[in-house]
């Protein structure tokens, strides 16, 4: 049986005095892939960006609405409770430049002054690795820089820095769109191998990525949400010629 971890009531978000999200309404359910998806300027970066609570520290920055986290509002949650609950990557691989391969995994832990023995850490690391499908590339060589390694390995260090904080749900912002074809298929695999133990929301402009990763699609238009419902059902048959339109390719 399918359960809803997040609940997007009502949500409107924008900067200045422009909205480019609104009235989001949606659901995300656990231990699946959802995908949202849409045009350039739709605002699925905007949305992902409010579920971690990052939106509203950009200059500017408007919301209204509420998000349900297991039933609490995460506007009433403390930011960072949010984000170790809530964990983010990003369109272009973004290790810390200064740490090793080792500590960035931890780097949740160490930025947050969150202490814990050599043992557990190192425990962490190598559990975190192997959930990202790192650790038999890098066990060897976790001292170096984490910029030492291919577009694809980085992308994959941070997806193993997020998943060391054990988060409920892991936010993807076009997370392969900078890498090459090889790399995407081996995140993408990864993506779909992560729901055993996590929710995902992946932010896509690849379609066929949507609909060979995901479980569930959300397709925004001018910052509405057009449609939204298992993917197989949005490909195959969308209710709304808009959507018919961005999935064969007429705009996007």
């Amino acid at each position: 049986m399918e359960s809803t971890i997040l609940k997007i009531r009502n949500l409107n978000a924008g900067y200045q005095n422009k909205w480019i999200l609104k009235d989001i309404n949606l659901n995300i359910e656990k231990n699946k892939v959802t995908a949202i998806m849409g045009p350039s300027g739709c605002g699925k970066s905007t949305l992902i960006r409010c579920i971690n609570r990052m939106h509203e520290i950009t200059p500017g920055a408007i919301f209204k609405g509420e998000i349900y986290l297991d039933d609490k509002n995460i506007f009433e949650m403390p930011p960072s409770d949010v984000r170790k609950r809530i964990g983010m990557v990003f369109q272009r691989p973004n290790p810390f430049p200064t740490m090793s391969i080792y500590e960035n995994v931890i780097a949740g832990y160490i930025l947050n002054g969150i202490k814990i023995k050599k043992a557990k850490m190192d425990q962490i690391v190598e559990e975190s690795l192997k959930k990202a499908f790192l650790w038999e590339e890098v066990k060897d060589t976790l001292f170096r820089k984490g910029t030492f390694l291919s577009g694809g390995q980085q992308q994959r260090l941070c997806i193993a820095r997020s998943l060391a904080m054990n988060p409920e749900i892991l936010l993807l912002d076009e997370p392969t769109s900078a890498l090459d074809p090889k790399a995407q298929a081996m995140i993408e695999e990864l993506i779909v191998r992560l729901k055993e133990n996590v929710t995902l929301v992946l932010v896509t402009h690849n379609r066929s990525q949507a609909a060979r990763a995901s479980d569930y699609t959300a397709f925004l238009y001018l910052g509405e949400l057009i449609e939204f419902g298992k993917t197989e059902k949005i490909f195959t048959t969308p209710k709304n010629k808009k959507t018919e339109e961005y999935l064969t390719g007429k705009f996007g």
